[in-house]
C-alpha cells in the first residue's frame, strides 16, 4: 500500500496539500509582517502522532464499551540545536476526563497504541525518544 499527495505552492511561504482522504491543509512559516495562513510543517507532525494514536486508543476503548470520557492529548517536540531541526525527543500526555474512570483499561488502550498498533508512533520512534504519560482526570 502507498500513499500519494500532491502539494501546490500557493505564493510567499504557503503551501497547499491535499491527503488521500481528499481534504486539504494549509502549510506555512513566521515571516516577519505575514499573518499565518496555515499549520508548521514540523508542528503538523506532532499532530499526526497526536491523532494517529487517538485514533488507536478511541477505537480500542470503545471495543472494549468505554465510552464516558473525555481525550485530550498534549505533544511537545524537542528540536535539536543545529540545522537541519529535528525532533530529538517527543513527550505525549494522553488526559482523560470523565466519572469513574477505568484507569486498567484505558492504561491497555494507550499501551496497545504505543507499543503495536500507531505506525507514527513506530516512525518517530526511528529518529526521537518517545515519552508517553497518561493522566486521569475525574470529575
Amino acid at each position: 500500500m502507498s500513499h500519494k499527495i500532491t502539494t501546490n505552492w500557493k505564493g510567499n511561504m504557503l503551501f497547499d496539500s491535499d491527503n488521500p482522504s481528499g481534504h486539504h491543509v494549509l502549510m506555512d512559516t513566521d515571516v516577519e509582517g505575514k499573518e499565518r495562513e496555515g499549520l508548521s510543517p514540523k508542528a503538523l507532525m506532532l499532530s499526526s502522532l497526536a491523532g494517529c494514536s487517538g485514533l488507536d486508543v478511541v477505537s480500542i476503548l470503545d471495543k472494549m464499551k468505554i465510552n464516558t470520557y473525555d481525550l485530550k492529548m498534549e505533544v511537545e517536540g524537542l528540536l535539536t540545536d543545529e540545522h537541519p531541526k529535528y525532533y530529538h525527543t517527543v513527550i505525549l500526555d494522553y488526559h482523560f476526563t470523565g466519572e469513574d474512570l477505568n484507569e486498567e483499561k484505558i492504561n491497555r488502550a494507550v499501551q496497545l497504541s504505543v507499543e503495536k498498533y500507531c505506525g507514527v508512533m513506530e516512525m518517530f520512534r526511528r529518529f526521537a525518544e518517545v515519552k508517553t504519560n497518561v493522566h486521569f482526570h475525574n470529575k
